[in-house]
Order: C-alpha cells, then sequence, then structure tokens
C-alpha cells in the first residue's frame, strides 16, 4: 500500500469535485429560492445558474472559470502515520488537479508572474487549515473558492462599545456593499472576537458548515436568524438583479475578544460554495463523502 499515493489521488479527485460538483445542501438551497423568486430577470438568472450546475456535473467540467485559489482544511488523526509530508503531497496534488481537471491558473507572483500549476513558488499555496485530532484517519477538505467572492470580504476593528448591534451592523453593511460584485445570492460566514486575523480564519470555517445548521448556542443561532432576514431584505437578490434572496445561509463563529478591540469578520462565497470532502484512514480505505 503507497499512503502517499492514495492521499495525492484522493486530494486530487476532492479538487476535481470541488469544481465540478456543487454540494447537494448548496443546490437544493438554490432551487428553493427560485421557489420564492419573482420577477422575470430573477427566475431567469437562477434557471442561469441551475442550468450551470446540471452541465457542470454531467459533463464533469468547471462551473465556473474561476477556480480560485486552492486552500485544504484538514483534521489530522494523532495516530495517522503521515504528517510533516502532508503539505508536500497535497501540493503534487494541486499541480496535478490543474493539469487533469483542468483547473484555471491563477497564482500570480508580484515579481516572477504565473508559474501556471496554480502553487505559490514562496510556499503560501495551497494554504492550510490544519487541526489536530484524536484517532487515526486523516480528514480532507478541499475547495477552489473564486476570487470575486473573496474581493468583497471585509474585515471590521470596532470599538468595543459598539457591541454585538454595532458587528450585526457591520455584517449587513458589509453585504449591501458587496451587492452583486460576488455574484450571489452568497454564502455568509461571520467570525467575531480573537484577532485580525482569528476573526477572519473563522469567518472562512463558517461558510462551510451545513447549509441551515444553526450555531449550539440559542443566542448565536438567533443572530444568525436575524442577519439572514435582514440581509434577504436587501434589493440585491440573485447576480443583482433583485427580486429573490440575496444571502443562501449565515452562519457565526465566536471567539473571546481583547478588552480594547471587537475584531469581525465577513467572507462570502458566490452561489457556487465549492468544496470536496473525503476521510482517510491509516490502512488506506478512503471515504468521499456525498456533498
Amino acid at each position: 500500500m503507497d499512503l502517499e499515493k492514495i492521499i495525492e489521488d484522493t486530494a486530487v479527485e476532492l479538487l476535481r469535485i470541488s469544481a465540478t460538483r456543487l454540494p447537494v445542501d448548496v443546490v437544493k438551497s438554490l432551487q428553493k429560492i427560485k421557489e420564492r423568486a419573482y420577477g422575470e430577470s430573477a427566475i431567469l438568472q437562477l434557471d442561469n445558474i441551475i442550468t450551470d450546475i446540471e452541465l457542470a456535473r454531467q459533463e464533469s467540467k468547471p462551473m465556473c472559470q474561476d477556480t480560485g485559489i486552492i486552500a485544504f482544511k484538514l483534521e489530522v488523526g494523532d495516530d495517522f502515520p503521515i504528517k510533516s509530508k502532508l503539505k508536500e503531497i497535497l501540493v503534487n496534488a494541486t499541480r496535478r488537479a490543474t493539469k487533469e481537471i483542468p483547473l484555471r491558473p491563477n497564482t500570480v507572483d508580484f515579481f516572477e508572474g504565473n508559474p501556471k500549476d496554480n502553487v505559490d513558488i514562496r510556499g503560501h499555496i495551497p494554504y492550510f487549515y490544519i487541526d489536530l485530532v484524536p484517532g487515526d484517519k486523516l480528514k480532507i477538505l478541499a475547495t477552489t473558492k473564486g476570487g470575486g467572492s473573496s474581493n468583497v470580504a471585509k474585515l471590521g476593528m470596532l470599538k468595543p462599545g459598539v457591541g454585538l448591534e454595532g458587528a450585526m451592523k457591520f455584517v449587513i453593511d458589509a453585504i449591501a456593499e458587496a451587492g452583486p460584485q460576488g455574484c450571489p445570492p452568497y454564502r455568509v460566514g461571520v467570525g467575531i472576537g480573537g484577532g485580525e486575523d482569528i476573526c477572519m480564519t473563522l469567518a472562512k470555517k463558517a461558510i462551510f458548515k451545513p447549509i441551515g445548521q444553526r450555531h449550539p448556542d440559542p443566542r448565536v443561532a438567533k443572530l444568525e436568524e436575524a442577519l439572514i432576514e435582514a440581509a434577504n431584505r436587501l434589493p440585491i437578490g440573485a447576480m443583482g438583479v433583485s427580486g429573490s434572496d440575496t444571502v443562501i445561509d449565515v452562519n457565526i463563529e465566536l471567539a473571546s475578544r481583547h478588552p480594547a478591540s471587537l475584531p469581525v469578520g465577513v467572507v462570502m462565497s458566490c452561489w457556487a460554495l465549492r468544496y470536496g470532502l473525503a476521510e482517510i484512514d491509516k490502512n488506506g480505505h478512503v471515504e468521499i463523502f456525498e456533498t
């Protein structure tokens, strides 16, 4: 058994899934948004989106030309036998996926240009979020989040006195300012607390929660519901033509803050919230989760 090869092959497949197969819960949410939509333009935009999703899955081709800056979220078990080589393996997988799927090469160095393999020559991309967990398995989430929705992300270092009400206003203002630029309806992640880096990381992780899953703290869950309701009153809608919901879902993650600051991060995904998820055990058995 060549466990390194198994990991690499699995990661290539996950990047293919991410680029070509929108998760089922996102598709169902878009279909429900279409059922509630009003106005010819909104219904037409949602029809086009759903048709694109179906064609991408049928033909195994990327649903958007922008296949993003690649990132991997890893949960590494204490007893999983490969740890320090994981980054090298997944960098190789990224190079292969770029050529084989294919993915658009998106890594542009300021001095050296584009190496055309989606890998950063300085070693920062693909980007890795790594959690150490009990057990003997490796869980890989691979994502191809596009640049358009990344461009409308917001970081706010608010004064603590504005409190949660001020934080919620910042989120709605960020969605309103994004308008149609990031291809709504949006999947929105919100991180509150920690520091400037922590809140943005929390927000990024929040967008990969299952659609409709509310925060276990009922107080936070109520804030999520309030943000969904407020955001969907905005006259933005699918691709900015109004007449439909502006957000698919909103999830919040909280961390303790410094007494002198109130960091708020807002990360939005376009309607094409793309990722693939798999788990590999120490014996090389692979389970790819249907998304």
